[in-house]
């Protein structure tokens, strides 16, 4: 029974870690630079099919990956915003009329990465091994790739609150998230915040796609999937709440791995009616305001 427990606690920080920093990036997006990026899901893609692509081909470690995928996928959003939705910012009447607008280009850059994916990588599922031997822990056997896994989400979860908390950048990530509008008046430069708020949604995404690789299958369909989580995880912290994220990541990792005991098909069905749930019964989240 204790190592039943085990199993299922340890399989739920594993899973965690990987759907904070997913719904950390989105929880940026949404909550400071107002867009509802449902191509987030696609940065995972690109992070796991580089990455893949990288190590089998190239040779190059996994791990190292990151220092490659979460810059390119930074320089990437960042570009996307200043270009793309500061424009949409700019011609929309108002911020709810932006953000209705920056969700349907959104649409349209899922599909304009997905295809060009499926162009040049295929639709077939792929992988490679790494780190792959188990490890024993309290008679529950894991891959020490997932625990290394584990380790660099919360790594990057705790290296990007601190980043927050005590930069200056951070803090005026948080003051354009509290009030853009009065940060704008007290120096902030709004535009550059809010494009580096979606560099860095999409550099945060990309890691976690590199990260999913190593314990994972990769496609290039993978993205929806992740963006549903994502907006699960970032409900039930709290729009626009980046530790309300990293812990709803946690959580539904382990209500996921509960439920994957008893039946792996019921899953997604799972965070589906907590999210229903939330929605009627606390919609601001864990700590959203």
């Amino acid at each position: 029974m204790l190592v039943t427990i085990l199993d299922i606690g340890i399989a739920g920080l594993l899973l965690g870690g990987l759907y904070a920093i997913i719904a950390m990036g989105l929880s940026l997006q949404y909550g400071v630079a107002r867009v509802l990026n449902i191509s987030h899901g696609e940065f995972i893609m690109l992070g796991a099919i580089t990455t893949w692509a990288l190590h089998t081909v190239f040779g190059i470690n996994p791990l190292l990956c990151l220092v490659i995928c979460g810059p390119a996928a930074f320089i990437l959003g960042f570009f996307l915003h200043r270009t793309l939705y500061k424009r949409l910012m700019v011609t929309s009447a108002s911020p709810g009329i932006f953000e209705g607008n920056s969700m349907l280009a959104s649409f349209g850059m899922l599909f304009i990465i997905q295809n060009l994916a499926l162009i040049g990588w295929k639709s077939d599922i792929k992988g490679y091994t790494y780190l792959a031997f188990p490890v024993d822990l309290g008679g529950a056997l894991f891959g020490a790739n997932r625990l290394v896994t584990l380790g660099f989400s919360l790594a990057i979860g705790i290296t990007f609150y601190i980043f927050l908390a005590r930069t200056r950048m951070g803090k005026a990530i948080r003051a354009a998230a509290q009030d853009s509008s009065t940060a704008g008046l007290l120096g902030v430069n709004i535009n550059l915040v809010l494009a580096i708020c979606f560099g860095l949604g999409a550099a945060l995404a990309a890691s976690a796609g590199m990260l999913i690789s190593m314990s994972y299958p990769v496609y290039t369909s993978m993205g929806m999937e992740y963006t549903v989580i994502a907006i699960i995880v970032v409900v039930l912290g709290g729009l626009g709440s980046i530790p309300g994220s990293f812990i709803g990541g946690f959580i539904l990792g382990l209500i996921g791995s509960i439920v994957t005991y008893f039946d792996p098909g019921l899953s997604l069905v799972a965070y589906y009616v907590i999210f229903t749930l939330l929605l009627l019964l606390k919609p601001a989240g864990l700590m959203g305001k």
